[in-house]
């Protein structure tokens, strides 16, 4: 069995996990229009001639090397990405039998690299995003690993600044300045606002709050404290099988972990519970949109040029427009 080599640099290496086990369901009547099945929106090009997941990958690799970089998906969603991660090393792809949320993809994701790198350094990318400036973005990226450097024990999020009140999206409340010595843009996280009323939206956008963003940077064994913090159970059950990672055992032993653990999102049940152990560094400029959303979609290709919404082809009839509204 191919297996990735263990890290004998005391100072521990950048890795990613790209996060592609999502159903995409809110997004299900656009693609379903633009692909005439049931794939998930990461496995789709609805921006440009690349899918989400391609489009991500290539993101990624202008910071982090890709046989270094994992992706997390699920068994269900084999025919769609099947072609799309050719030639990607089996160790790399981590296939999670269900999707139970990103709680767990991401920590068996840590699990994994802990075997390898007990000093790494992490980024999570979810792969539905859009950026206008991948180049600024990479930018970003570097930054907060370098954050990570001097302050070992943070974890740092990605706040966006935002364009709109927007109300589907979470907000990151900044609290006092971060000190280090690479930027003047980061501070500890107050605390957390998940899909706020509009009133209170056009409140946090006044008071300089940001866009939580979902790009995640730090050591792994930060973000693993505060798994075990905040959801005990969960880390001992996901750290009870690491012994099979990489063996011929791990199949049935994520299939019997995944029969029994619940749903959960990782900004719900973690984030937002250790604010205390965060720091969020402030992005302006990159053109950000989680695509979660036909209104998003359209909004994105809008900006880019005021007839490219045309660009999307349904392949089963009717238009994006009428997906969109009927969403």
């Amino acid at each position: 069995m191919q297996t990735l080599s263990r890290n004998s640099d005391a100072q521990g290496r950048q890795w990613g996990v790209i996060l592609a086990g999502g159903d995409g369901r809110r997004l299900l009547p656009l693609t379903r229009a633009l692909t005439g099945d049931d794939r998930p929106k990461q496995f789709c090009a609805i921006v440009g001639e690349q899918t989400l997941l391609e489009q991500t990958r290539r993101r990624v690799e202008k910071t982090i090397d890709p046989e270094r970089t994992l992706l997390v998906m699920t068994e269900v969603h084999k025919e769609f990405y099947r072609d799309q991660v050719a030639g990607v090393p089996g160790p790399c792809l981590l296939i999670q039998p269900q999707n139970r949320g990103t709680a767990a993809a991401i920590l068996y994701s840590l699990i994994r690299i802990c075997t390898l790198d007990a000093k790494a350094r992490v980024a999570f990318f979810p792969s539905d995003h859009h950026f206008l400036d991948d180049e600024a973005f990479a930018n970003q990226i570097s930054l907060a690993f370098s954050l990570t450097e001097s302050n070992p024990e943070t974890v740092i999020l990605l706040g966006m600044e935002p364009e709109t009140p927007e109300t589907s999206y979470g907000w990151i409340q900044p609290g006092t300045r971060f000190v280090n010595p690479f930027t003047d843009s980061t501070s500890h996280v107050k605390r957390f606002w998940e899909k706020p009323s509009g009133a209170l939206a056009r409140d946090l956008m006044c008071s300089g709050c940001l866009w939580n963003s979902f790009v995640m940077v730090g050591r792994v064994g930060s973000f693993l404290n505060l798994i075990r913090r905040t959801q005990p159970e969960l880390f001992e059950a996901f750290r009870s099988i690491g012994s099979s990672f990489s063996t011929p055992a791990e199949r049935e032993a994520l299939s019997n972990l995944y029969a029994g653990i619940p749903s959960c999102g990782f900004s719900d049940v973690v984030l937002s519970a250790c604010a205390d152990g965060l720091a969020v560094l402030r992005c302006s400029g990159l053109g950000w949109s989680d695509l979660g959303e036909p209104v998003r979609v359209l909004s994105v290709l809008k900006r880019k040029s005021p007839h490219s919404q045309n660009d999307l082809k349904p392949s089963r009839g009717g238009s994006v427009a009428s997906s969109a509204s009927a969403s």
